[in-house]
């Protein structure tokens, strides 16, 4: 399995007016740094904005989740077969 497979990269939108452009300054990159939204200039902190967007960062979580089960049972089921391959008492149904 690739863990790289599963990287997602979750686009922040501002809780205002939903656009996905910030600036912040160079210098403070914390998580308390101030982002200013591009579009209505809206200013909030970074963990403010992760906050305001749990609920899709949760969806890609969870779609996530659901790829890495399938995958893992996929995984399991080929290597068991491989390892009770031959085997007239034990069948292994993909």
């Amino acid at each position: 399995m690739n863990p790289e497979k599963y990287d997602r990269s979750v686009t922040l939108l501002c809780p205002t007016c939903g656009s996905s452009q910030f600036s912040q300054s160079a210098e403070n990159e914390e998580d308390s740094a101030l982002m200013k939204c591009a579009s209505c200039g809206r200013e909030i902190t970074k963990d403010e904005l992760i906050r305001e967007n749990s609920e899709n960062i949760a969806e890609h979580v969870d779609e996530i989740k659901e790829q890495v089960v399938k995958d893992v049972r996929s995984e399991l089921q080929k290597s068991l077969a491989a390892a009770f391959k031959g085997n007239k008492h034990i069948k292994i149904k993909l």
